[in-house]
């Protein structure tokens, strides 16, 4: 069925009132929940009336309308793309078998840790931008904000309903212990060391909307793939919503610029010192937080070689991005992929078997729909006649994962010495006194159609509303 049903306790489209002791155990879980999201939610959010889509159905035509929400009363709910009749297996070594309904025994610890995994990326990003609204630029920009937290919520259910319904005991466990981490938190952290650092600003959002939702796009895409038709059909919803996150990123970090550009014209410098102390973020900086965006990404993949990875696309776990439109047997046994190595003191390529490459494979596919985002930053900047351009750093630069964890390498690839990194890091990657700059032009705008100055306002409002909307109301 494509409509959801919202006349439940649950709003969903997966008939959960045919199977009550699933609907018994979420409905036990969904006070858990929403005690964490008033625990570790937006902060000071829960009065405000925010224009919201909601998902109505899951038909791309016309799945999602708009309106005046308080967020604590946001339908939270499971949703999956409608089935693919007699669906196959394509890729792995069950290729052409029918799609997986039930888990297989043999792949059940495997792909409750892929499940696991997801998941706890989705509360960990709302626990890391819980104190944005507090600084948001505008109400359109606050409104946005929230729309990524409730989605992310939304996430959460949807990979807490697979573990429910398919995972039994260990599944409930693992529902109760994804409310119990916490980003950042010493003691109990989230699983990825990506979502333990901390979103202290609105420039640090709009990046993390950009890069890190967008490894969120590859890996989605990756498990729409899977055997396991459950999680591919959750996935395929997820990669709808998670869109409008990337374009806030894209849009934000252009925003940014646009602003910079229009007071370096209007001074006729581009000497940071002055743009800074006429509030807005220079260039310069703007490519050091890219850096570190960038690269804390890319190690989300995993390490260059994988033997995991090589097990969950043999057995048909996880398959690569856009599996379907690849030309080879999908099974790969024969084929290789390149990777980088330090090798006699220089970086090399060395051949390995694609099979244990994949992370590597995705990875670069990755970067190659990164760089596309940073082409029309640069379009914005080319437009204003300024002779500057932001660029992707080197795959191997500050990385912590893999044969390159460790290696000092330049943005342009140069491998340097411990002395040479240190003397040159502070060009690179965000400093103390970047960050403190940063936080310093975070004042809460909240009166309709105004803006920071720091960012210019958008082109078009949000479902047509013009800009000057009353995105969010303040009771």
């Amino acid at each position: 069925m494509s409509s959801i049903d919202y006349s439940t306790k649950i709003p969903n489209n997966v008939n959960l009132a045919e199977d009550r002791t699933l609907q018994r155990a979420l409905e036990q879980w969904q006070p858990n929940y929403l005690s964490w999201w008033n625990d570790m939610g937006p902060d000071g959010s829960q009065g405000f009336d925010v224009y919201l889509r909601t998902a109505v159905s899951v038909d791309p035509q016309g799945w999602a309308q708009f309106g005046h929400v308080k967020m604590p009363d946001y339908r939270w709910g499971i949703f999956l793309n409608p089935a693919e009749k007699d669906r196959k297996i394509h890729f792995g070594d069950h290729k052409g078998e029918s799609a997986w309904q039930d888990v297989p025994g043999e792949h059940r610890a495997n792909l409750r840790r892929i499940i696991v995994t997801q998941g706890d990326t989705e509360p960990a990003s709302v626990e890391q931008q819980r104190h944005l609204g507090l600084t948001a630029p505008s109400l359109y920009d606050l409104r946005n904000l929230f729309q990524v937290n409730v989605e992310e919520g939304r996430h959460l259910w949807a990979m807490v309903y697979l573990l429910h319904k398919y995972f039994g005991r260990d599944g409930r466990e693992e529902g109760e212990a994804l409310l119990e981490r916490r980003s950042g938190q010493q003691d109990n952290p989230r699983i990825l060391q990506a979502f333990n650092e901390p979103t202290p600003d609105w420039l640090s959002f709009f990046m993390f909307t950009y890069f890190t939702d967008r490894d969120g796009k590859f890996q989605l895409c990756a498990l729409a793939e899977s055997a396991f038709d459950p999680l591919a059909r959750t996935t395929r919803f997820m990669l709808t919503e998670e869109a409008h996150h990337m374009f806030v990123g894209e849009s934000g970090v252009s925003r940014v610029i646009q602003r910079t550009c229009q007071m370096m014209n209007e001074l006729r410098t581009d000497d940071p010192a002055k743009l800074r102390a006429a509030g807005v973020i220079d260039l310069p900086t703007i490519q050091r937080y890219l850096n570190f965006h960038f690269s804390v990404t890319i190690d989300l993949f995993g390490a260059d070689q994988s033997s995991n990875a090589a097990m969950f696309y043999s057995s048909g776990l996880k398959g690569r991005y856009e599996e379907g439109k690849r030309g080879d047997d999908h099974l790969l046994r024969n084929d290789s992929y390149r990777i980088l190595q330090v090798r006699d003191g220089r970086l090399a390529e060395e051949e390995v078997p694609m099979l244990n490459a994949l992370n590597e494979v995705l990875r670069d596919d990755y970067i190659t729909d990164s760089v596309g985002g940073v082409s029309r930053w640069n379009k914005v900047i080319e437009k204003a006649g300024i002779d500057f351009r932001l660029k992707t750093p080197h795959k191997a630069f500050h990385r912590s994962i893999g044969s390159l964890a460790g290696v000092k390498v330049s943005p342009e690839g140069q491998l340097l010495s411990e002395p040479e990194w240190n003397a040159r890091v502070a060009e690179w990657l965000p400093t103390e006194s970047d960050r403190a700059f940063v936080a310093s032009l975070m004042g809460r705008v909240v009166e309709p159609g105004k803006y920071a100055n720091w960012i210019a306002p958008p082109m078009v409002g949000i479902n047509r509303q013009p800009i000057d909307f009353e995105y969010v109301r303040f009771n």
